[in-house]
């Protein structure tokens, strides 16, 4: 193994400040140093917006910014709210370039083409690492947009055999408005393509902990523009959801949804639909597409916990200790983990394994958009092989 980089390669911060000016200051304290080259945020989405805007613009004179509101933090104490969290990238051993989408109902296989090539030159001039084999995307989304997958369809066609994750933006669980942030402001209906390369070893993965049931339920009348389900198998939808888990029409709430989500089965994968909300006409939002025809199977969750242990076991067991792992986490996994009691495990685990992210709206894998997952990437302490 070639020796290792220098831990401070990546730094963290945590700003628990609920002052925007405060918050931004705290973050500077932490992470400025010469070499500095980026800095990745998370934030509630409780903050002044346009304050926090300018002061981190304020703060980091100069350094390119980029992050997303939140469902929740992931920091270097654990799970968190009412936040912001940050990790800064030293400019020797990262390259980092960052494009904004304003128009995620428009972007084309050109767009994406065009995009691509462009963040490519862009890190390909930092002359920090080769492009193939040791880069990654990262991809925020607005997260109540509902264009993820046409997005991430095409953008994975354009991005080749570059790994590629990311989540949706949240807002603390409001459903109303969520926001990325690039250029100096915060954007809402809009997504983020952040490309990194680096000579460090890294792992892109996504997992998620539940087996799948008996029970199916077929889409028999569905809205896909809304991402509504009107019926599930020929019945008003929230009655047959709630008939097939066993509970009351009117005690749907996001505990229920998180603890018998459904899937779709694509092969031998099953992949979670989660449920957003019920209507008062007794149909079904999702966070995921959803259209007429589709089978959906009701899913339980398994040892969520130790599900998660096996994979960061497995990726250690080949790169090592992490430097930094940048995670994607399911709001709703969040809420099963309050819910189970397991939440403050949860939060020593991620502080154990360097995890640094976001609770979501959806997480985002190699073009896909799913959800109730935990995906990230794992960065290893030395230099990548190839």
């Amino acid at each position: 193994m070639n020796a290792p980089f220098p831990k401070d390669a990546v730094q963290t911060a945590l700003s628990q400040r609920q002052d925007a000016r405060l918050a931004a200051e705290e973050l500077a304290d932490q992470l400025l140093h010469p070499e500095l080259g980026f800095v990745l945020f998370f934030c509630s989405a409780e903050y002044d917006l346009e304050q926090l805007s300018a002061e981190l613009e304020r703060c980091f004179g100069g350094i390119e910014l980029a992050g997303c509101t939140t469902a929740g933090e992931i920091t270097s104490c654990g799970y968190d709210q009412g936040s912001i969290t940050a990790i800064g990238f030293d400019r020797n051993f990262f390259a980092v370039d960052v494009a904004l989408i304003e128009s995620l109902e428009r972007f084309s296989l050109t767009d994406a083409q065009e995009l691509v090539a462009g963040l490519i030159a862009g890190c390909r001039s930092q002359d920090v690492a080769p492009i193939k084999g040791h880069s990654f995307a990262l991809t925020l989304l607005d997260g109540l947009s509902s264009q993820e997958e046409l997005v991430l369809t095409t953008l994975n066609s354009a991005l080749g055999s570059i790994p590629h994750f990311g989540g949706s933006a949240g807002d603390d669980v409001r459903l109303t408005n969520t926001h990325v942030y690039s250029a100096g402001r915060f954007h809402t209906r809009a997504a983020l393509v952040i490309l990194v390369s680096t000579p460090l070893d890294f792992e892109v993965f996504t997992t998620h902990h539940l087996q799948a049931q008996e029970e199916k339920l077929v889409v028999t009348a569905a809205d896909p523009k809304t991402r509504t389900v009107l019926e599930l198998n020929a019945m008003p939808a929230a009655e047959e959801y709630a008939r097939v888990i066993g509970i009351a029409a009117q005690q749907q709430d996001h505990k229920v949804f998180a603890l018998n989500p459904l899937a779709v089965r694509i092969g031998q994968e099953y992949y979670v639909r989660s449920i957003q909300r019920v209507n008062p006409d007794l149909s079904l939002t999702f966070y995921c597409a959803v259209e007429n025809g589709i089978v959906l199977t009701a899913m339980r969750p398994g040892p969520m916990l130790e599900d998660l242990q096996r994979h960061f076991e497995r990726i250690e067991a080949e790169i090592g200790p992490p430097l930094i792992t940048i995670g994607c986490d399911c709001f709703l996994r969040r809420l099963e983990t309050e819910h189970c009691g397991t939440a403050e495990r949860m939060s020593a685990f991620l502080r154990q394994h360097r995890v640094i992210g976001f609770n979501t709206y959806g997480e985002q894998y190699d073009g896909m958009h799913i959800n109730q997952t935990f995906t990230g990437v794992v960065i290893g302490r030395s230099a990548r092989g190839g």
